[in-house]
Formats: C-alpha cells, structure tokens, sequence
C-alpha cells in the first residue's frame, strides 16, 4: 500500500486548494490509487510548511469531493468509489462535441465580463437602458452593431441592423419571416443541425445542395432552382459547420447570379468570419437586396453573450422580424448587448476575436501533428475539423467507441440532409480546457483510427 507523497498544485488560487488538487492529479494519473494510506495531517503541514488549519482545511474539501475516507485509529485513505467518480469526470474533460470557442487566458473573459459589467452598472446614464427593450434592439445597441459589421459588409445603417438573443433566434425569425409550410429551403447535403429542427418546426422542405472542398456547388444549386421552386438557401460561408470549407469569392459571385436570377434570398449564417486572417466579401455585400446576415458573437467571443446580429435586405424588413422576436423572446438580453456595445467600442470584442483565432491556430497545429497520416478537412483559423474515416469504421460505431474511451465526437449523421451520410465524424477543439487535454483526447481518436477490424457499436 502506497503513502501519498504531499505536495502543492501550482495553479491553485489558495494553499488548501493546492494541496487537494494535487491529491486529485495524483489519483487520475495513477501515482495513487483507492486503498492507499494519506499521512498525518501533521506530517503533511511539516513536509509543505504550511499550518496544520491550513491542511485540516484540505482534508475537509477531500471529504467533501468523496477522495477521502477516514478510519478511526488508522488515518486517511482514499475512498474506493474515487476511481470511477473520477473517471466520469475526465471524460468530461474530453468534450470535443460542442463547437465552443477556445477560451485562451489571452481573452481575458474571466476579468474582462464582471468588470464590463460592474462599469455599466455604475453607469446611470447606461442603467436607463437596462430595462424592457424594443424587439429589434435598443437603438444605441444597433449603432454600435452597424458600427462593427462596417468590417464584413460595407455601407451598413443601424436601420438595417436587428438584435436577437443568439443565432439560433436569429434563424428562427428569418426563416419563419421567409417560408411557409411545405417550402423548399435549400443548403449544403451536411448543414448546421439547428436548421434542421428550424424546418421541422417550420415545416418547410430541406433540399440538399451537392458540396465539395470548397462548399456548395454553382452548378447543382442551380440544378436544384430548376427542379424545384426555391425560396431560400442557407449558407455558412466561411469555415462551414461542419466541414470547415469557405466558398472563394468567384464561386460566391456564381451562386449571387443564380438566386439573383432565380429569386432566391440567401440566408447568410457567418459565425466565424470574424476569425479568419483574410475574410472574404460577404454575400450580404454581394447581394445585400437579397441576403439575409446573421453574426453571432458566440464563436468569436463567447456563447455566454447570447446575442447575434441580423442584417436585413431594407429597413422594411426589420419591424416583421421585430414580430417574431415578440413573440418568441420579445428581445436580447440587455445587459449583455450593453456589455457588447462597450466591448465594441474600446476594442475588446476584436481583441477577445484575435486571442481565439491564435488559441485556434496552435490547436489546429496541435492536431495536424497528431492526426498526421489521417483525412481530414480544416482551416487554421477555425476550432473544428471534419474528420473522414477509413473503411473500416461507420460514423456512428467511431462516435459511440470514442465516448466509451471518454472522448465525445459528433457523427456525420447529425448534420447530413442527405439519406446516406459518408462516415465522418466533426470533432471540435475548442472546449477542451488545455492542450494537454485536446492531446490526450487526440491521441485516443487516433487509436481508434488504427483499429484494422470493423468493430460493432459500444455499449455506452
């Protein structure tokens, strides 16, 4: 039986803390395991020279947490059920399901929120705008949001601009705005999966769009104009969800002359131009009497904000998308738009934008050199990357072994509108906590990779 060598978690914002967290980082690594003997609590306080309130302190966290147990007249140890409380919670260390943004020290969200906050409140002037709000948005807020869009569409008013509590609402409006039941929307064959339950509630028609590397397809969008009467098409142009691909600026110009010619509005979901090096023109300067531009924050700062931002074809248009929001959300948060218009304009929104794209770029680096020898599509800016599996795995039996070994993915299916999905899988590296995790993660997708006999769903 092994004696737990004490020692202090570096990170640790107080001595207490340190000592626990490094009980905890011994027992996933293994160094200690359920049975072994802790020492005294005196001869923990001599070897960390700390006092001994200080580590009876650490002990009590321990029990609360359920590392320890005690036994009268023969001390501490840790609790048999640890190893598998503790296996749960690494797993959820290895989410790499949802396609959160990184959140790197660098962006500073954990001072720059409740200071921002905290200045608003103090703010009289401010304060009045805290209370009910118009649906499309306190017009201050939308200033400044026209303000901010003049970088991805130019010559962009406040009276074209709308405020919405997340993209998600923001679709839900214009597609409610734009479809009836039984209408054809059209979209990439792997699309954004809350369009998919936008039209099932809409009860419109997806009709699926043929892709390559490059997105969506001229050609076979048009194909689809002519075969079918359609009334819009949804597009993420840049670092597509899910399969990272951003459409050149020639190929967007073919696709503005079809729905130009077909009369098609173009419904532009760009969560993540904000983050490339070189964005491209926007459809909604190619084609502004047509398009309809949806630009969250939660991909370029945080999903915390709840607030995106609709450009709309005229200003006509806002008041019925105003009655939408009415009636599903009656309007954004207003704290939180606040705190954007501030962070808009002292910098900090573009700030807080650099700092994930260069968090982005040392993972995707990261997983180029762990996936290396493997297929897969990405983009150095993005925090996803759309893997493609080899023949001897189905997307849904790689997700459900992946989740088995602690890491989840997100299979092919889940995004595909077409009845035959390719077996890939979109793995998403923004909410692992370090790279040590996003490594640790990886490395267990790739031995998946390398299994070399088709293996059947996991019980999970």
């Amino acid at each position: 039986m092994a004696l737990w060598q004490p020692h202090l978690h570096d990170e640790a914002s107080r001595k207490y803390l340190g000592i626990v967290q490094a009980l905890e980082s011994d027992i996933y690594a293994g160094r200690v395991k359920p049975g072994d003997r802790l020492p005294s609590q005196r001869a923990i306080a001599e070897a960390l020279q700390v006092d001994l309130t200080t580590v009876t302190r650490a002990f009590n966290e321990a029990r609360r947490r359920g590392l320890v147990e005690g036994n009268k007249g023969r001390g501490s140890f840790i609790r048999g059920a640890v190893e598998k409380k503790l296996i749960s919670d690494k797993q959820a260390l290895l989410d790499l399901s949802m396609n959160n943004p990184p959140q790197p020290v660098s962006a500073n969200l954990q001072q720059r929120i409740p200071e921002g906050i905290a200045g608003l409140i103090a703010d009289q002037r401010r304060m009045l705008q805290l209370h009910y709000q118009d649906s499309a948005g306190n017009p201050v807020d939308r200033e400044a949001a026209a303000h901010w869009l003049q970088a991805k569409v130019a010559n962009i008013h406040a009276d074209r601009v709308l405020i919405t509590g997340g993209a998600q609402s923001a679709l839900y409006a214009i597609c409610h705005h734009l479809l009836i039941q039984g209408e054809y929307l059209a979209t990439a064959e792997y699309t954004y999966p809350g369009l998919k339950a936008v039209s099932q509630q809409l009860g419109c028609q997806l009709q699926a769009i043929a892709t390559d590397e490059q997105g969506i397809i001229p050609d076979a969008f048009e194909q689809s104009c002519q075969k079918n009467s359609i009334k819009a098409l949804y597009v993420i142009p840049a670092l597509d969800n899910p399969t990272t691909a951003t459409i050149p600026l020639a190929r967007r110009k073919k696709i503005v002359e079809i729905a130009r010619r077909y009369k098609v509005a173009i419904i532009e979901d760009d969560p993540y131009s904000t983050l490339q090096t070189k964005p491209i023109e926007a459809f909604a300067s190619l084609l502004p009497e047509l398009t309809w531009h949806i630009a969250t924050l939660s991909k370029c700062a945080t999903p915390a904000l709840r607030v995106a931002f609709i450009i709309t074809p005229n200003a006509d248009d806002i008041e019925k998308l105003a009655d939408v929001i009415r009636a599903t959300q009656l309007m954004a948060p207003p704290l939180m738009c606040a705190l954007v218009t501030r962070w808009i304009y002292d910098g900090s929104l573009d700030d807080i934008a650099q700092a994930i794209r260069q968090e982005n770029n040392a993972r995707q680096q990261l997983a180029a050199t762990i996936l290396k020898g493997w297929t897969y599509q990405a983009d150095p800016d993005g925090h996803h990357l759309w893997l493609a599996l080899p023949n001897n795995w189905l997307a849904a039996d790689f997700a459900s072994h992946a989740e088995k070994m602690g890491v989840t993915i997100v299979p092919s299916s889940s995004f595909a509108i077409t009845d035959k999905p390719i077996d890939a899988v979109r793995v998403s590296l923004g909410l692992a906590t370090d790279l040590d995790s996003l490594t640790e993660a990886l490395t267990i997708l790739t031995r998946l990779l390398s299994q070399t006999q088709r293996l059947t769903r996991a019980v999970v």
